[in-house]
C-alpha cells in the first residue's frame, strides 16, 4: 500500500476514536447532571437506645369453687347387658299322604263260579255276579253196574248281565240289592230252571235276574265218574246297585 494512503487511513481511525470518546463523555455527563443523582452520605448522628417498660399483668378473676358433679351428671355405671337366649325352632314333620287303593267296580257281571267274580267292594253303577253251588251229590248203590257221584260240577262259560239290563222301573224307584237264584242245568249245559232262593226285596230285580239267566247263560255240563255229561244244580248271586246310593 502507498505511504500516502496509509497516512490517510490512520487519520480516519484517529478521528473515529476521538469521536467515540467524546460521545461516551457526553453520555456520562448527561447521566450525572440530568438525573441529579446524589450519592448517600453517612449520617454523623449515633443511634440512641432506650428501655421499654413491661405491661402490667392482667387482673386475676375471682375463682368459683367447682361443685362436685352429681351421680346423674357424672354418669352411673350401666346395667349389665342382657343375654339373648335363642329359642330352638323345630321344623314340622312332613305329612306324607297315604295313597288309597283304587278299586274300580266291574262294569259287567264276571264269568266263573267264584263268589267275587264281577263284584267290587266299593259301590258304584253296574251289576256284579258271583256263583255259589248248592247242588247235591249222587251216591252209588244197588245191583246195577255203573259209576256213582260227579267227577266235575257244572261250570259257567258264557252269558252275562250288563249295566244296560238294569230294569227301568227299578232305576226310577232307586231299587238295588242282591238276588240269589237256584239253577237247574241239563246235560247240554243249558239252564232249564231258575228259582229265587233269596230275594233282593224288589220284584223287578228278581224277575230280571232269572229271565236273563235263562236267556243267556251257558254252562259246561257236569261229568260223572265215567266222564259223561250229566245234569246238575247250581246257584248264581247277582248284585244290582246304582251310583250314589
Amino acid at each position: 500500500m502507498p505511504v500516502a494512503s496509509q497516512i490517510r487511513l490512520n487519520r480516519k481511525r484517529v478521528h473515529s476514536a476521538l469521536a467515540v470518546a467524546l460521545l461516551h463523555g457526553l453520555i456520562a455527563w448527561l447521566l450525572v447532571t440530568g438525573l441529579r443523582f446524589e450519592p448517600p452520605t453517612r449520617s454523623g448522628s449515633d443511634l440512641k437506645l432506650f428501655d421499654v417498660a413491661e405491661p402490667p399483668p392482667p387482673a386475676e378473676l375471682p375463682s368459683i369453687p367447682a361443685e362436685a358433679p352429681s351421680e346423674a351428671e357424672s354418669g352411673a355405671a350401666a346395667p349389665p347387658a342382657l343375654e339373648a337366649e335363642p329359642i330352638p325352632v323345630a321344623a314340622p314333620e312332613p305329612v306324607v299322604p297315604v295313597p288309597r287303593p283304587h278299586l274300580p267296580a266291574a262294569p259287567v257281571a264276571g264269568e266263573g263260579a267264584a263268589p267275587s267274580a264281577g263284584g267290587a267292594p266299593a259301590e258304584g253303577p253296574g251289576t256284579g255276579a258271583g256263583g255259589a253251588g248248592i247242588g247235591t251229590g249222587a251216591g252209588a248203590g244197588g245191583t246195577g253196574g255203573g259209576a256213582g257221584g260227579l267227577s266235575a260240577r257244572a261250570r259257567h262259560v258264557g252269558g252275562r248281565i250288563r249295566n244296560r239290563d238294569y230294569p227301568r222301573s227299578a232305576v226310577r224307584a232307586r231299587a238295588q240289592g242282591e238276588v240269589f237264584a237256584r239253577l237247574r242245568i241239563d246235560a247240554d249245559g243249558r239252564v232249564t230252571d231258575c228259582r229265587i232262593a233269596r230275594s233282593s226285596g224288589h220284584e223287578a230285580l228278581d224277575a230280571a235276574t232269572c229271565r236273563l239267566i235263562l236267556e243267556r247263560f251257558r254252562f259246561e255240563p257236569a261229568r260223572d265218574g265215567r266222564g259223561d255229561p250229566v245234569p246238575d244244580v247250581g246257584g248264581w248271586l247277582q248284585r244290582w246297585w246304582l251310583e250314589g246310593d
